[in-house]
């Protein structure tokens, strides 16, 4: 059978359609009406990770020695209390010993190891007892008045009791109290304190939180850490977050540490600690611990000292309210 033959006038659209697409003018012809065509869609440029201004100001450049002058200058304001005393707590893993370290590194201007961290991320506790630590001057035997209470970290199982912490807060708790967790301290456990004095008792509750993870928390763990900061409410004491693994959480920030409060993402996971915990974010504290560096770093130390300023003056209000008000609690 014989096939038959397209219109003459489809042969003649198929000649002229071959001829431009072998036509370089006509090809050059149809790239420039594209170019012109008014509505190409333009590829969405993502917003930029850093604000224009520092939402927070510091000075990098004289800020360390001024924070240095104004911590070793430091003295309680109630002379029933001759020294601070900060209980760190938080999840397993998210940085407390490190940061009593980096305090260390701050004021000494070298690396210490004095509070054992783990290097590995676990999901069990490296510190297993209850510890407290001076913080050391450069002269021998001399210390700031200052202690850092470092503790068990919190887990959804089997980590340290809530009521444990509890205990710690009202100054129950004497230090090298190995915790259990399976039960809490009784009152005739020889690490037991019956009779607490202002000295004794916690002065400003530090949570230490990672910015990497905090979107993770696990929420068994958020509930024990409101449990704490609530009873720690009613006793008046004043809660500070300290925010660690914060170049871990931002690119910008790993990049260059000085961009740390013109950071986008930063603001945004210290936003998220406050609604996870109820902290205002003026209490919260963005560092970068020490962790596989050798020698100290000016930015770091100034970010680190920044906490503890504020951490003292926070636990120092505590105390010279006590004074004040005449109030034993």
């Amino acid at each position: 059978m014989d096939c038959e033959r397209p219109p003459a006038g489809s042969l003649l659209r198929l000649n002229r359609q071959q001829t431009a697409r072998q036509d370089p003018f006509i090809q050059r012809m149809h790239k420039g009406v594209a170019r012109m065509w008014p509505f190409k869609k333009k590829p969405e440029q993502p917003p930029p990770p850093e604000n224009e201004t520092a939402w927070r100001t510091m000075d990098w450049k004289s800020d360390k020695q001024k924070l240095l002058t104004t911590i070793k200058s430091f003295q309680p304001g109630n002379p029933e209390v001759d020294t601070l005393r900060i209980l760190l707590h938080g999840p397993v893993g998210a940085g407390k010993s490190s940061f009593f370290n980096s305090l260390d590194n701050a004021l000494l201007g070298r690396i210490t190891t004095r509070a054992l961290a783990h290097s590995v991320q676990t999901d069990r506790s490296f510190t297993v007892k209850y510890q407290t630590y001076k913080l050391k001057k450069d002269e021998f035997g001399s210390y700031y008045p200052l202690t850092f209470s470092d503790i068990a970290g919190m887990q959804s199982e089997g980590g340290i009791r809530t009521g444990d912490i509890i205990k710690i807060l009202g100054g129950h708790i004497t230090s090298g109290y190995t915790f259990n967790p399976r039960s809490s301290i009784t009152e005739d456990d020889p690490k037991y304190n019956r009779e607490p004095n202002r000295k004794d008792r916690i002065h400003c509750l530090v949570a230490v939180l990672p910015a990497n993870t905090v979107s993770m928390t696990d929420d068994d763990i958020l509930k024990q850490m409101r449990e704490v900061r609530e009873k720690a409410r009613d006793l008046g004491i004043p809660q500070v977050i300290i925010m660690t693994k914060v170049d871990e959480a931002c690119p910008l920030v790993k990049s260059d540490l000085q961009k740390i409060y013109t950071s986008k993402k930063i603001k945004q996971k210290m936003e998220e600690c406050s609604v996870k915990l109820g902290v205002p974010v003026s209490c919260i504290f963005p560092v970068k611990n020490y962790h596989e560096e050798n020698a100290t770093n000016v930015i770091m130390d100034i970010l680190i000292l920044d906490a503890l300023k504020n951490i003292v003056n926070f636990a120092n209000d505590h105390v010279e309210h006590k004074l004040v008000s005449g109030e034993d609690s």
